[in-house]
């Protein structure tokens, strides 16, 4: 009997490693998540503040309750926000309802469409063309990109914004500079892959990702004193989508000194809880159980 309790410890202290938070800790980051929904359906970007709800929000804290094992407070709410930010003359969506179609906002609108589990269909022409039409920088490009893998489109466009990211890579096949390469190199492999494109040199690609991990356990951004949880999200996916991993054990130390007392995860350690920032915990998390 002491041998049988003690191997169920042992089973229950690898699971808490495994998923990177308690069971109490990861209740209390359920409930952070929950209370960020508004009395007008949405949800704000962080508990404290009274903003506006957003639907970068929204989407983030759906994906984010997913990876935890949880559910928003009210789904159904959630599914009548989210079409209220689409906006039906310019096929874009805004961040929040009867305000400005964006770029990020429409990729984010479309993921969130998916989550939900709402006819797509009825949002896919007017948003890939949408799309097509307004992205511009390599950061449109990646959040598109994104945005389109999620309902399997690939628009025309796509060839062009694929020869936009190849006249930043180096010869080696990898992106950026300095301590910023490991960021930049991730947000362009990753945004190649979505688009059906090929990664050039991938042992050289997955060399610079690890290199780019530093003492504290994460990435970060160029000439950044420490990391934070959203360069560490694009670095990840990167890894996840070439089929290799980071060292997990520093990276989830990292990801737990971003956890505050609220159940929230702000984007680096010392900062306040987001939604935004819980979402990229979650999902890293997520990964590096797998």
């Amino acid at each position: 009997m002491r041998h049988y309790c003690l191997a169920l410890l042992c089973l229950l202290f690898s699971l808490t490693l495994v998923h990177g938070q308690t069971a109490q800790e990861r209740q209390a980051t359920l409930a952070y998540l929950q209370a960020c929904q508004q009395p007008d359906v949405g949800v704000v970007p962080a508990k404290a503040g009274g903003a506006k709800s957003s639907l970068r929000a929204s989407s983030a804290a759906l994906r984010a309750l997913k990876y935890f094992g949880g559910e928003p407070r009210d789904r159904a709410a959630c599914a009548r926000f989210v079409p209220s930010c689409f906006d039906k003359a310019s096929g874009g969506f805004a961040d929040h309802p009867g305000t400005q179609p964006d770029v990020v906002a429409t990729a984010v609108g479309i993921m969130a469409l998916v989550e939900l589990q709402l006819p797509v269909d009825d949002y896919r022409e007017a948003t890939v063309q949408y799309l097509a039409e307004h992205v511009k920088s390599f950061e449109d490009v990646r959040i598109a990109a994104a945005g389109l893998e999620a309902i399997a489109a690939r628009p025309r466009a796509a060839d062009a914004w694929l020869e936009q990211i190849a006249k930043l890579r180096h010869a080696d096949g990898t992106y950026g500079t300095g301590d910023g390469m490991a960021r930049a190199t991730g947000g362009a492999v990753v945004a190649v892959l979505r688009l059906g494109g090929k990664v050039e040199h991938r042992d050289n690609v997955l060399q610079a990702l690890k290199a780019g991990q530093r003492p504290d356990g994460g990435f970060g951004k160029e000439q950044a004193t420490t990391s934070d949880l959203e360069t560490s999200y694009r670095v990840m996916r990167a890894f996840i989508m070439l089929k290799d991993k980071p060292e997990a054990e520093r990276f989830r130390s990292f990801v737990a000194k971003c956890r505050n007392a609220d159940g929230g995860y702000g984007v680096a350690p010392g900062e306040p809880s987001s939604v935004g920032a819980t979402y990229y915990a979650s999902i890293i998390l997520h990964w590096l159980k797998s």
